[in-house]
């Protein structure tokens, strides 16, 4: 998967490098000017501050390795759609060294996911209980970095991102987890005609800080603990259609990737022990919302 991120950057930095700054009048070639119609149309898209509603489709597997002589395999799956609302403010500026690109975004999601588990006191097998569990993710995000204009219609910014996640999950009597984390990307951006930018945005990065509470209830034992942090991956695509001077229209997609590790184990009633075993979490967001451009 990381090869994967490393080629879509690479084959996209190639793109830049190897484009003509030139193009055809009649038989004669002249130089097109990075300050164009289309340069500025890149500039203004990333000049905004807007909302959008969003779906998300949460992808979520527990995986037993066996320790104390539990269950290997598959233990529980919540797959299902939330929605909700994200807010953001970009802006890109001479700052620091000319081009330069920051982005803030707050999003929250709630809805319900369907659960397919097993029990675990008596132990059932994975599909034994089928129900739906509450979902309500929380997220924020800071990115910086610097753009770099190959051709009039093309832009290229490396950024580095920081962020965090929650997943306040409803399955027993609640859990929730969160994370912090970083990571490097590259945000290619096109200028088309009629005002509209397409963007394509790839992220490779880390988990950190990784940690769940599971709440006490009749017959389960709380307890708050660190997880294993992951590599991290991100792909998106968006446009901006600029309807007039300031008012835009944001759509798009991205997907979202990375694991949380084993916790250690912790005491429970009875003489037993309860443990947060091995997951893995795969995010697909759909985006459609209105941005005011500055």
């Amino acid at each position: 998967m990381r090869n994967f991120f490393l080629q879509i950057i690479c084959i996209l930095y190639s793109a830049a490098a190897f484009a003509d700054p030139t193009e055809n009048n009649g038989s004669t070639r002249r130089r097109v000017s990075t300050s164009d119609t289309s340069s500025s149309d890149i500039k203004a898209s990333n000049n905004q501050v807007g909302f959008q509603s969003i779906s998300t489709n949460v992808n979520y597997t527990e995986t037993g390795n066996g320790r104390l002589g539990s269950a290997t395999g598959t233990l529980d799956t919540e797959i299902g759609p939330v929605s909700g609302r994200s807010y953001y403010f970009s802006e890109m500026k001479d700052v620091l060294f000319g081009n330069d690109y920051f982005k803030v975004v707050y999003d929250q999601s709630g809805g319900y996911t369907n659960y397919v588990g097993g029990t675990l006191n008596p132990p059932s097998p994975y599909g034994s209980i089928v129900s739906t569990s509450s979902a309500t993710l929380l997220n924020y995000s800071f990115r910086y970095g610097k753009g770099f204009s190959r051709q009039s219609s093309t832009m290229f910014t490396p950024y580095v991102e920081i962020g965090s996640h929650k997943w306040e999950r409803g399955v027993n009597f609640g859990e929730t987890y969160s994370n912090s984390f970083y990571g490097y990307g590259l945000l290619s951006q096109f200028s088309f005609s009629n005002k509209i930018v397409l963007s394509v945005d790839a992220m490779s990065g880390h988990t950190t800080q990784s940690n769940i509470t599971v709440t006490s209830g009749p017959g389960v034992d709380g307890f708050s603990g660190e997880l294993g942090n992951s590599d991290l991956y991100k792909i998106g695509v968006s446009l901006d259609w600029a309807l007039v001077q300031r008012l835009h229209v944001t759509a798009g997609a991205d997907y979202t990737a990375f694991n949380y590790g084993i916790s250690a184990i912790f005491p429970s009633s009875g003489n037993n022990v309860a443990w947060e075993p091995d997951s893995k979490t795969n995010y697909t967001t759909v985006r459609l919302g209105l941005g005011w451009g500055f």
